[in-house]
């Protein structure tokens, strides 16, 4: 089975949707998307978004932020380009019908770690979901977007489908599509296709990303022949709930938005003592890259499984009226944040690296465009500046929406038939369970070896073992009929081989990548270096 369409956008969160809305203009658009449309890393953003509307502010001060805390890795013209667009384009989505919260008539501007003055906007403690809600109803109203929920992206289908021993330079023609509820696999023929899948948070134990963020673009662009680079620099939130009931260590981690220090909330050693003032002089407003540091030590020094975060000083009233999701949520498993500290540890968050775009979204690959958070644009460098991912995400999907504008007037669709998905194969159940079992040891190599703080030995150990898991997982492949679990132990396989690879080659420590082994010896980086890594 074939389906055309002009524009093929894989995944859902606030850049798919933004593009598909502009794009949907001009052309056609088919969004494929692995659960629910709502269901994104978008959806669980509680911060906000970083954007200059104070007069105590300006883009040379929101740049500077940006490019600090991106410890000399960020790309400028990236950088400035986000910045000085932002502001319009929020204007956009309040057309689209975002509510963001405002005191006096004006914004309600919060402060997170990293910035020098509040430019944080957003939807009290739910900015994500205000965001997705809105550009879900604004898409419902356009008859040329079509969303398929619960399909998975196998693969992007390129001249190595149908042209023997092709060595020329690659296109996108589509990809290759599992639906999970009819059990079959479809060929999605598209004059360009854009990548908006998300991060890669399910490769540890502990993520505030959803089940569906397994890396499934990086790893397809990757296998496709794309450039890929800085897969090192996985930045952790300091702050996400530990909840020592949960069942499950490898469930989602609910997230404890930075907007609460920037609040005046305190970190707390398991003794109650505040320690943020021994690692920074900004304390519990530093870079989130110290913060998760400077818990985790704390942790280790003390053998305990969490820190505290202190906003009792608030008071309830600006408590709920500031953070009612979470103070909700915490009152739903017994904590009363008004009156008792929230128990926190550290959490995967936010990849800063992948596929490698130019300013329009655009990848080493022709016709395939990549947004959000599988993109390595240069705007985060080796540490994401807080609530400047969706900033990102809505600047590089105009800028996106524009060039295909332009780029889809020139090409046209192949004319063979893409080759129908070979399915050979049956699964064997008791083989199934045992590959099964490396999800989870995935997840264990991963935060025990590669996570907050790293060290050689470490990292030497994780890849030898990452690698024997990803041999033994893609022979399986081969020899199995797909569904969704496969596809996404199959792409946390290579997500996590990635990281580990990366990680290893950078010989130094720098941003969210530190390694005992190279420890800091500079205050300033001056040397603008990534890890790239090619097929």
């Amino acid at each position: 089975m074939q389906i055309r369409t002009d524009i093929l956008v894989i995944g859902s969160g606030i850049a798919g949707l933004t593009f598909a809305l502009k794009a949907s203009e001009f052309s056609s658009v088919l969004i494929i998307t692995k659960k629910d449309s709502a269901e994104s890393n978008t959806n669980y953003a509680q911060g906000g978004i970083a954007s200059v509307f104070s007069k105590d502010d300006s883009f040379k001060s929101h740049v500077q932020d940006t490019l600090d805390c991106g410890a000399g890795l960020c790309h400028l013209d990236a950088v400035e380009q986000i910045v000085k667009n932002g502001p319009e384009l929020i204007k956009d989505l309040i057309k689209f019908g975002v509510n963001f919260s405002k005191k006096n008539g004006k914004f309600d501007l919060g402060r997170e770690g990293g910035h020098s003055v509040n430019r944080i906007i957003h939807a009290k403690d739910s900015t994500g979901k205000e965001i997705e809600r809105a550009l879900l109803h604004k898409m419902t109203r356009s008859k040329n977007i079509k969303v398929f929920e619960h399909h998975s992206a196998i693969e992007l289908i390129t001249e190595h489908h149908f042209k023997k021993d092709f060595s020329g330079i690659r296109n996108c023609y589509g990809a290759y599509v599992y639906d999970e509820k009819k059990n079959t696999v479809v060929a999605i023929s598209s004059l360009l296709t854009l990548i908006c899948t998300g991060g890669i948070g399910q490769v540890y134990l502990h993520t505030t990303n959803p089940s569906i963020a397994t890396g499934d673009g990086i790893a397809m662009a990757y296998r496709s022949g794309c450039n890929i680079a800085n897969m090192e620099f996985v930045q952790f939130h300091p702050t996400s709930l530990y909840e020592p009931r949960k069942e499950s260590r490898t469930s989602h981690s609910f997230l404890i938005s930075e907007a609460m220090r920037g609040a005046g909330a305190v970190l707390k050693t398991a003794r109650g003592k505040e320690f943020m003032k021994k690692y920074d002089k900004r304390a519990e407003l530093a870079p989130r890259d110290i913060v998760a540091r400077a818990i985790d030590n704390e942790m280790k020094k003390s053998g305990s499984n969490y820190a505290y975060l202190d906003i009792t000083q608030l008071g309830k009233s600006k408590i709920i009226r500031k953070f009612p999701y979470i103070y909700k949520k915490c009152k739903e498993i017994g904590l009363d944040i008004s009156k008792e500290f929230i128990p926190v540890v550290p959490a995967a968050h936010y990849i800063c690296g992948g596929i490698i775009s130019d300013l329009k979204g655009k990848t080493s690959l022709n016709r395939l465009y990549v947004l959000g958070e599988a993109s390595m644009t240069g705007v985060h460098g080796a540490n994401r500046l807080a609530s400047n991912s969706l900033l990102e995400a809505i600047v590089f999907a105009d800028k996106a929406a524009e060039n295909c504008k332009k780029e889809i007037t020139k090409i046209h669709f192949l004319d063979i038939n893409i080759p129908g998905w070979d399915d050979s194969g049956t699964m064997n159940t008791e083989e199934w369970v045992l590959i099964s079992q490396n999800r989870n040891e995935i997840k264990e190599v991963m935060s025990n070896y590669v996570g907050i703080v790293r060290n050689n030995i470490r990292l030497k150990r994780a890849f030898k073992r990452i690698e024997l898991i990803r041999k033994e997982i893609e022979e399986f492949y081969k020899r199995t009929k797909v569904n969704r679990d496969l596809l996404e132990l199959r792409n946390m396989a290579l997500i996590a081989y990635l990281v580990t690879k990366s990680a290893i080659m950078r010989k130094e420590s720098r941003g969210l990548h530190y390694n005992t082994d190279y420890p800091y010896k500079l205050k300033k980086f001056n040397k603008n270096t990534f890890i790239s890594i090619n097929i």
